[in-house]
């Protein structure tokens, strides 16, 4: 009996310091940054919508969203620093992803210099054209970008929760970051 109580107390302590040790600045940013990774519905909710948002033709969104989902399953991070003040906190993460960016400016300026290849015909619009330039520009990148996000967190009713995060580091998750 006495082994029982002593168990049930010990099973109440490692569950109360557990919750205590997931409920840092630090563990909201892993837990945000490993939904990605992971592509956690939500993510990929939100995913859809910025594919429906895009300017691609619809022949070229899913091929789209497939190099977002690739982006997101190599993501890699580096927690840089927390700095915690009263009821706030930051920390400085080191994320490295696929450089879309670069790719799509090469293609860009590849369709200026070279007009006349995109031109219209009777299959593709000079559009859809484009977009398939820009999309397989995009599936040949091995080359990866390295930035620096600082996540913005507060404490609400003792739990760290994470503030929304800027457009400019939605992109550098992405990959698409101009700097």
């Amino acid at each position: 009996m006495i082994k029982k109580i002593l168990l049930l107390i010990t099973a109440i302590f490692l569950v109360t310091g557990c919750n205590d040790m997931m409920n840092t600045p630090t563990r909201r940013v892993e837990e945000y940054l490993g939904k990605y990774q992971i592509l956690d519905s939500t993510v990929l909710t939100e995913l859809d919508n910025v594919v429906d948002n895009s300017n691609y033709s619809s022949e070229y969104k899913e091929e789209y969203k497939e190099l977002m989902i690739k982006q997101y399953q190599n993501l890699s991070y580096k927690i840089k620093n927390e700095q915690t003040n009263g009821d706030t906190s930051t920390v400085i993460v080191e994320i490295e992803v696929f450089d879309y960016n670069n790719a799509l400016n090469e293609a860009n300026d590849y369709i200026q210099e070279h007009e006349e290849e995109f031109k219209s015909d009777d299959k593709e619009t000079s559009e859809e054209k484009k977009d398939h330039y820009k999309i397989n520009s995009m599936k040949e990148v091995t080359d990866k970008a390295s930035y620096t996000i600082n996540f913005s967190l507060v404490k609400d009713n003792k739990k760290w929760v994470l503030e929304k995060i800027s457009n400019s580091d939605l992109e550098k998750i992405h990959g698409l970051y101009e700097d």
